[in-house]
């Protein structure tokens, strides 16, 4: 189930959300035109790292919850997180105004971490990637719209096809399959992988926030497009 599109109520360009877009992209267009050497050398500097925030906290030990977000493992990693910020984003950005979309969208990713430290926290593997803000995003567009129409490409084995399911369908069963993989991650210290506490907590930690704006009208009417 990949979501491509959903029924836009906004009136205006998601500035928030292109910028972010952008910052994610020219990062790792930064990252990738590194020599092997440096590149991986600034990846383990930026990356978070649970192990370091628990054993030497630190000003720059905690900035890399904040740089963290802006890395990425590959070009599927940062086109997937790209793909659902693009589409989950503007809506929400469009309820909260831009400024307060970048607040929450930061404070997601910073407690999407946390939630990743909490659970592993002698892990020393390095952690990138904005899956936990984007998770967060997630959360709250399914408090403000848990009805809006999503456009997915549905492939079962050679069955596939495009239907449009609502929300609380599509995302409630993206975070049944991360709570799934992350009890089943519990205890298990790998080497690589997707940090699915990080995911929940940031999809909690959106849901929240987007409940508790669930009732503000935007001061305009939203015009509809795809």
């Amino acid at each position: 189930m990949i979501p491509i599109g959903d029924h836009n109520w906004r009136r205006g360009v998601p500035t928030a959300t292109i910028l972010l877009v952008l910052a994610n992209i020219a990062v790792f267009a930064y990252q990738s035109l590194l020599p092997p050497q440096t590149r991986e050398q600034f990846l383990r500097q930026a990356a978070m790292i649970p192990q370091d925030l628990v054993g030497s906290p630190s000003v720059a030990v905690a900035g890399t919850l904040l740089t963290s977000m802006f890395l990425h493992d590959g070009f599927l990693h940062i086109a997937g997180n790209m793909l659902y910020l693009g589409i989950f984003g503007d809506n929400v950005e469009e309820r909260m105004g831009t400024l307060g979309f970048l607040t929450f969208y930061v404070a997601g990713g910073i407690g999407a971490g946390l939630a990743h430290v909490i659970t592993h926290p002698l892990s020393s593997t390095p952690t990138v990637g904005a899956s936990g803000a984007i998770a967060a995003v997630l959360g709250a567009y399914l408090a403000l719209f848990p009805t809006n129409r999503v456009r997915t490409l549905l492939i079962l084995g050679w069955f596939v096809r495009f239907a449009e399911l609502p929300a609380f369908l599509v995302l409630g069963m993206w975070f049944v399959l991360q709570l799934v993989n992350g009890v089943l991650s519990l205890g298990v210290e790998a080497s690589g992988g997707v940090a699915w506490f990080a995911h929940l907590g940031g999809f909690v930690f959106g849901l929240v926030i987007g409940g508790l704006l669930r009732h503000r009208r935007p001061t305009r009417p939203f015009q509809r497009n795809w």
